[in-house]
């Protein structure tokens, strides 16, 4: 059981290092291969060992899940599979698929397997428990044989096989039956189960919301997060008819609340709380986890509730310890139970049932934190800007804390880029303006810039990691290098997005000169960070230099090739002109040593000759006329 991944970088290993093990005929021995036949008949076993070594691919070793027919099983353990490669027997019955290597079952009418012993006859006389269990499989395993062929045989307009007692046991009870294990040996063998989780995050219809979409998609795909992503848009019906980015992520549509229909109030941020209750009211899903983040975020790794900790009745988020309320009177106006309020937000890993019960609550108190404004003051709310922006994240604290939900705050699971990292975090949330250098990015500075329709637009390129100057310590070396790689990702994210959308890639200029590997070698040895911190990846270098020279849109690409296509056709004409004016006089000249004729002749023939001069186009006439005279 392999990753498809993990399956297409090793399979030509598999193959060549199978024919390599089977022409080896010099270590065919069975003291070498184990083979006893010494034949090279394992050759391709070692092939897939060998090969699987050459990658580096490592191995979990399970003797539960397959079992040979005739072995004695683990006990407590019922395997679901048999492999029956070598011969078995149950008393004086055996079996040896190599006996029927020229026997044509499938074809020949109602022909099966000779039959295995009765379980029940078995039962009675086979008093090894532990043996009992063995010839119960074997017995199991050639029954499943013939009642596929007794099937396979009455689909195929074979006459009706005669009723014998085994062949009404096959029909009716052979399953059954064979697979009854001894009642005191059934034990439930123990599962590792992974829970199935979906993950959510709300946009809006505008372009600033589409581009952090193409970035977070993106990321999702390259963490390998399991399960899906969901994208709850929402969206007024005037704005979805003009909507263009309808295709940037898998979507749930949601009636837009970012004007209260009430009290006219404008805050986005509501619809947050109000998108999950329409995707829970209107969805079903078969995910027991849910993972809810913000559109303006990327993933480095996968989010999943067994990693972090997550529980049912137990949430896992990110600290927000700057939400001060819960510890003053904000929290005792706006929820019973102000001792349950966590100081979380940013990542949510939440159990369905606790967002369904949550999700009401949730939109509830953050409308009431909202229309609170006697309350908004920066000593109670902890809002530098005094403006109610954070009204949400306390709808989402006083929310949880209605109804007792417990959280675990996992401090390394999201980090705001700009801030050092304690440890490698999962998550980016770049909704703070944050620098490298002189360099600097501010996602509020692109709100009004359209990232995603228009070709080729990208965000300013950060420095290189081996510019970066060598006093920084190695946590403020791997800060940086979480803000240049943030940003990367996204310029790849609209790279990869323009591409699929078919904008014609521009002309590469000159190639730049690459930066030699000691350079950052060198780098890296004088800070030796874990490497886990930065992604440090090489972009091909014809991706790259497209990427630094992409102009504005492909209008530009289009007018400069007009442009170039035009300067051609003039020097071309040009150059025609002066060839026919050359041949012209080449070709008049003799004529002043022939004998003079008439003036008004002569006139005539400099006329005409003129006029046809004029004409860049019968060039080719007049050399040929010449070389003719």
């Amino acid at each position: 059981m392999m990753h498809i991944e993990d399956l297409r970088k090793f399979a030509p290993l598999w193959l060549s290092k199978t024919e390599d093990v089977r022409n080896d005929r010099d270590h065919w021995a069975t003291n070498i291969t184990g083979d006893i036949y010494g034949k090279g008949w394992i050759s391709e076993m070692y092939g897939y060992s060998f090969g699987a070594a050459e990658v580096g691919l490592r191995h979990k070793i399970d003797d539960v899940v397959m079992i040979y027919p005739g072995y004695i099983p683990q006990a407590g353990v019922e395997p679901l599979l048999m492999h029956y490669g070598l011969p078995f027997k149950v008393g004086d019955w055996e079996f040896a698929k190599l006996q029927h290597f020229d026997d044509d079952l499938v074809h020949e009418c109602n022909r099966l397997f000779a039959a295995p012993p009765s379980p029940h006859e078995v039962e009675k006389k086979q008093l090894d428990r532990n043996q009992l269990r063995a010839d119960l499989l074997s017995i199991e395993c050639i029954n499943t044989i013939n009642e596929g062929l007794v099937i396979h045989h009455e689909t195929h307009g074979c006459p009706k096989i005669e009723e014998t007692d085994y062949v009404k046991f096959l029909m009716e009870n052979a399953h059954q039956e064979a697979h009854k294990l001894p009642q005191e040996e059934q034990q439930p063998a123990k599962i590792l189960y992974y829970p199935r989780i979906h993950t959510l995050f709300s946009a809006e219809c505008t372009p600033y919301f589409d581009w952090q979409t193409v970035g977070l998609v993106h990321s999702f795909k390259q963490s390998k997060q399991p399960g899906y992503i969901t994208r709850l848009l929402s969206c007024t019906d005037e704005n979805l008819k003009t909507y263009r980015g309808m295709n940037l992520a898998p979507t749930h549509i949601v009636p837009s609340m970012s004007l209260h229909p009430l009290t006219g109030d404008w805050y986005p941020a509501i619809n947050k709380p109000a998108a999950v209750l329409h995707w829970l009211n209107h969805v079903q899903t078969d995910a027991e986890f849910i993972i809810i983040l913000d559109a303006d975020m990327i993933m480095r790794g996968p989010i999943t509730p067994w990693e972090y900790g997550a529980e049912k009745d137990l949430v896992v988020a990110a600290p927000y310890d700057y939400l001060i309320g819960c510890d003053n009177i904000l929290a005792q106006l706006h929820t019973r139970n102000p001792q349950a309020c966590s100081k979380v937000g940013g990542v949510l890993i939440i159990h369905i049932e606790n967002l369904r019960r949550l999700a009401p609550f949730w939109l509830h108190k953050t409308e009431e934190v909202r229309a609170d404004k006697a309350h908004w003051a920066t000593n109670i709310t902890g809002d530098m800007y005094e403006q109610g922006w954070i009204s949400e994240m306390y709808g989402y604290s006083f929310g949880a804390a209605e109804i007792n939900l417990k959280h675990k705050r996992r401090g390394d699971i999201m980090m705001y880029p700009g801030y050092e990292p304690n440890t490698p975090p999962r998550l980016l949330h770049y909704g703070l303006k944050f620098s490298v250098g002189d360099w600097h990015f501010d996602k509020a500075e692109w709100r009004d810039h359209d990232m995603t329709n228009n070709c080729w637009q990208q965000f300013p390129e950060p420095p290189d990691q081996s510019t970066l100057p060598k006093t920084l310590t190695t946590r403020e070396f791997a800060r940086d290098n979480i803000s240049i790689e943030c940003i990367r990702t996204l310029n790849e994210a609209l790279h990869l997005h323009h591409l699929k959308r078919g904008c014609r890639v521009p002309p590469v200029q000159e190639e730049e000169e690459e930066k030699p590997l000691e350079k950052i070698s060198k780098t890296q040895q004088q800070h030796p960070i874990n490497l886990s911190y930065v992604q440090t990846e090489r972009e091909d270098s014809r991706h790259s230099r497209a990427l630094s020279t992409r102009p504005a849109d492909t209008v530009a690409v289009v007018s400069l090739s007009l442009g170039k296509v035009a300067l051609w056709t003039l020097l071309v004409s040009c150059f025609l002109l002066v060839v026919s004016s050359l041949f012209s006089r080449s070709k008049s000249a003799p004529q002043r040593h022939r004998k003079p004729r008439s003036s008004s002749s002569s006139s005539h023939r400099r006329a005409r000759s003129h006029s046809r001069l004029s004409l860049p186009g019968e060039a080719i006439t007049l050399i040929s006329g010449d070389l003719n005279a």
